[in-house]
């Protein structure tokens, strides 16, 4: 299988490795000195633990020097999804599917608009990984979970793709067979996570530990879960017990990628994450006070970095 990973940081480094040692032919899409360290010495992956192992990898900053790939992994942050996806063309084939594992619940229709909808595949990553230098990414285990936009069974090249990612381990993948339910099982948590960590800038140690804070992200969850029932989206009615779960067995030093934004002094994905749960409230008449709380407090912090950016 010929992969590309446009958008190859942490989440796409990791995935993309994986996949790679799997035995797919995989090449990485990115820029700067990532792409530098890339080039000249390979991927090196670090454990949670600290092990490390390199990955030979093939890399560029022009989707053109590929030409056309079974699957793309489209990863980039949700704020440049417009301007890259165009990019996407010299990528694309007869059958060729885009994922994308981008952060948020609207990225699909804008691609669409770029490559076509025939060609758009959605899902979600849950893994917690981070740059830790040039070429250097630390992630635990992946489960991710792809599918077509389309509710239905899995199609030949969502299971051809499951079956390569699972090949080279650290990487569970499943075949989901409504994507809109995939989404957003994740974007509840997510929106949740990152506004609280984010918003107090502390990592699920410290969340934990505090009862306000835990149940401010649960409040947050509710919120989500009962806009994307009133959208018609058929969450369970345990979603949110399960989620909340989750996200305390974390290990206490975990934090979400707005909150390493927020403090790294780069751009946020406040708008597709919070941003679009109060914009998504209105339209359903669902009311969304503790997401617009969130939203007040780092908005300041989304300006103040996108200045800098």
């Amino acid at each position: 299988m010929k992969v590309a990973v446009f958008g190859a940081g942490a989440v796409g480094g990791y995935l993309g490795a994986c996949l790679a040692r799997g035995g797919a032919d995989v090449t990485f899409i990115a820029r700067g000195a990532h792409l530098e360290a890339m080039r000249e010495h390979g991927l090196t992956l670090v454990t949670p633990e600290g092990e490390r192992s390199n990955v030979a990898v093939h890399a560029t900053d022009d989707p053109a020097q590929i030409g056309p790939v079974d699957i793309v992994l489209f990863l980039v942050k949700s704020y440049d999804t417009e301007a890259a996806a165009p990019r996407l063309a010299a990528l694309i084939g007869d059958g060729t599917g885009v994922i994308s594992l981008q952060n948020g619940i609207d990225n699909e229709p804008k691609i669409a608009a770029a490559v076509g909808a025939e060609h758009v595949l959605g899902g979600a990553a849950y893994i917690l990984a981070a740059i830790e230098a040039p070429g250097v990414v630390r992630s635990g285990h992946a489960r991710i979970v792809v599918g077509e936009l389309e509710p239905g069974p899995p199609s030949d090249r969502v299971t051809r793709f499951v079956e390569a990612a699972n090949a080279g381990g650290g990487i569970d993948a499943l075949a989901g067979t409504d994507v809109r339910v995939t989404k957003w099982e994740k974007y509840v948590l997510l929106v949740a996570f990152s506004a609280v960590t984010a918003a107090s800038q502390l990592t699920v140690g410290d969340i934990r530990g505090s009862e306000a804070a835990s149940a401010m992200m649960r409040a947050i969850m509710v919120e989500a879960w009962s806009v994307g029932r009133a959208l018609g989206i058929p969450l369970a009615d345990d979603l949110v017990d399960r989620q909340h779960a989750l996200v305390l067995r974390q290990k206490d030093d975990e934090g979400s990628s707005l909150r390493h934004d927020l403090l790294t002094g780069h751009r946020m994905e406040l708008e597709a994450l919070q941003g679009t749960l109060m914009r998504l409230g209105r339209e359903t008449g669902i009311e969304t006070p503790w997401t617009d709380a969130a939203y007040a407090i780092l908005q300041p912090w989304a300006i103040r970095n996108a200045r800098g950016a």
